[in-house]
């Protein structure tokens, strides 16, 4: 092969690397690009882990809430907690129609979407399965915010776009708000709702070296009208069906024996704060009087008198804090949202 051959040969190949490389630039290039102009900088909860939401810190006996999945939540959509779309039809429609094309969407997102309907010069109503009525507006609405975080924002986008569907099926005009702006709501009232979101606990252990009869706990509590539930728990609920507060009890070292008892006040989910506190407390000393037990919080620090009347001094401002935000503890707001 002569060098004037060679030379051409070398010049293919610089020629084909130099096309490589510049494709492969170019590829990088426009991946930022389309990073820029899609991408989120929030994680996306449906791939990655949930994050913590952050611990209560009122002292001295918190503990993270968890939620009451037996209590009511009858509640309308409420742009404090959902986005909610306006659906408007062209001529009133019954809600037996409405349902056959809402239920897939029910279905979809479970109970993080509910609608409600207006009857002509009516109020607005939840929207039931079997409901006889005719509505001339919905409002359909997906929640926001709950103990688990914020939703995701590609699922609010598919909540619109399916909300959107329906509408065309429907026949009905649909307004939608603004969904950045409904995001950042979201965000600020997670916030909120993190700070808030405590739980009064106390425990109630023995003398050292005894334990609770079993048999005369149960006797005991069952006597104050507590509800039992499964794993050694038993609730208190209101006329409504709300749990006030729960005792839990820890095995001892022998059966029918009884370790320690936790009492737990879920605050943000409870009517009357303070009156449910106080009568937490009440109970408690009972047993403690009948029992020959002592209160301590999770720290196993005793708690006198003044350590009881603090927590419940700082109920208060919990509980004026959840009302400044139009959601009392316990109503149907702040049920859906500690949930």
């Amino acid at each position: 092969m002569s060098d004037f051959q060679l030379g051409l040969l070398l010049i293919g190949v610089l020629a084909i690397v130099g096309v490589i490389v510049f494709n492969r630039v170019q590829e990088g290039l426009a991946t930022k690009r389309a990073e820029r102009a899609f991408g989120s900088q929030h994680e996306d909860v449906l791939l990655g882990e949930t994050p913590q939401r952050r611990e209560p810190t009122l002292e001295p006996a918190i503990r993270k809430a968890s939620p009451d999945p037996g209590a009511p939540t009858q509640a309308l959509p409420d742009v404090a907690l959902d986005y909610v779309i306006a659906l408007s039809p062209a001529r009133s429609m019954s809600a037996v129609a409405f349902l056959e094309v809402w239920i897939p969407l029910e279905h979809r997102f479970a109970n993080r979407v509910m609608a409600a309907g207006r009857e002509e010069a009516g109020t607005w109503k939840p929207i039931v399965h079997g409901d006889p009525a005719a509505y001339v507006s919905f409002q359909v609405a997906l929640q926001l915010v709950s103990r688990a975080g914020v939703v995701n924002e590609g699922e609010l986008i598919e909540f619109r776009s399916e909300v959107e569907n329906l509408a065309a099926t429907l026949g009905a005009s649909a307004v939608a708000p603004e969904m950045k702006q409904a995001m950042d709501q979201a965000r600020e009232l997670d916030q909120f709702c993190a700070d808030a979101d405590i739980q009064i606990v106390l425990n109630l252990i023995p003398a050292a070296g005894s334990a609770f009869p079993e048999a005369k706990l149960e006797s005991a509590i069952a006597a104050a009208g507590l509800e039992g539930l499964a794993d050694g728990q038993h609730a208190l609920r209101d006329a409504h069906g709300r749990v006030l507060y729960t005792v839990i009890a820890a095995g001892g070292e022998k059966d029918g024996e009884v370790a320690k008892l936790a009492f737990s006040l879920d605050v943000p989910r409870v009517p009357e704060v303070r009156k449910t506190y106080e009568s937490l407390v009440r109970f408690a000393h009972q047993l403690a009087a009948g029992l020959g037990g002592s209160l301590i919080d999770d720290n196993g620090r005793p708690l006198d008198e003044q350590s009881l009347a603090a927590i419940g001094a700082e109920l208060d401002a919990v509980r004026q804090a959840l009302e400044g935000r139009g959601l009392p503890p316990g109503g149907p707001l702040a049920l859906r949202l500690f949930s």
